[in-house]
């Protein structure tokens, strides 16, 4: 009888669209049932810190905290190359220091970004789809948009910095944005985890490859909140080339995040990317 290993991810358009070559059946593990569960990454990110889920998607700035109990994944993985999340504010207004702020959890990478570059704001969470008019309705005085708000908000607001920016600045600018990626349990068996790892992998390049195909059957299926014009905009910025396998600017970007929140005291090790993978290489010297 097949395992049933359970699979998380958010229900923005990137994750669904790099993971639904599994569930149409077009890529399977060999010795399991994926199941999947969609749902806020910072609800996923508690979740994690939990160890609710076989494999499931989180904020990179999460995963310092559950690397004892879980391997950073090389794919699905979400960069942001001069764009990423905005910090928005009503348009004319000018944020005290100490201004009120609506992030979309304690655990994101823009949650991080934003309390090294603004440590005197009121910080709040909500749920990233309730931050746009909580801004309109000054229940905050800024918020900062995430996944598909970044490309169509209120002409009543505008942008107060780029998070892109606020990484530039910390960073040295030469570094794409990490975002968010997957992680998979450690007590799964090596050889189990190396084949999830693999199909993953696989689903994200077939996807990609046949985005022609599988983006409108997203759309027909009702399993995207935005339509046809936007998911293209928005799988170019976060469901591309990038995002199949790890490369080697990205493990710098990651080391160099994971640096920053060590440095200003967010994390208490200082954490490296690569030390934390799973060893692929293994399932190559066992079959020598």
């Amino acid at each position: 009888m097949l395992k049933t290993i359970s699979v998380a991810h958010s229900p923005d358009a990137d994750d669904i669209f790099m993971y639904y070559a599994i569930k149409f059946g077009w890529v399977r593990p060999k010795d399991a049932n994926f199941t999947n569960i969609a749902d806020d990454i910072e609800t996923l990110n508690q979740a994690t810190l939990k160890g609710e889920y076989d494999i499931c998607a989180i904020s990179f700035a999460l995963y310092p905290f559950v690397k004892d109990d879980y391997a950073l994944l090389k794919t699905a993985v979400s960069f942001g190359e001069g764009y990423g999340p905005k910090l928005i504010k009503k348009k004319g207004t000018r944020l005290k220091k100490n201004f009120k702020v609506a992030l979309s959890g304690e655990f994101t990478t823009n949650g991080l970004l934003f309390k090294i570059a603004y440590p005197e704001a009121r910080i709040t969470y909500m749920n990233f789809l309730e931050i746009e008019q909580a801004v309109i309705d000054g229940t905050v005085d800024a918020g900062v948009l995430i996944h598909e708000s970044i490309l169509n908000f209120s002409e009543q607001l505008e942008v107060e910095k780029e998070l892109w920016d606020v990484w530039v600045e910390l960073s040295g600018g030469d570094l794409p944005l990490p975002l968010g990626g997957m992680c998979i349990r450690r007590s799964i068996p090596l050889h189990s985890a190396i084949d999830y790892e693999n199909t993953l992998i696989k689903a994200v390049d077939v996807a990609n490859k046949n985005r022609k195909v599988l983006a409108p059957m997203l759309i027909d299926e009702g399993l995207i909140r935005v339509d046809a014009k936007t998911l293209d905009t928005y799988l170019d910025l976060y469901a591309n080339d990038n995002s199949v396998e790890l490369s080697d600017i990205q493990y710098k970007a990651l080391d160099k995040l994971f640096e920053l929140g060590h440095k200003h005291g967010f994390y208490e090790n200082l954490v490296k990317s690569q030390e934390f993978l799973i060893p692929s290489e293994y399932e190559e010297l066992r079959a020598k």
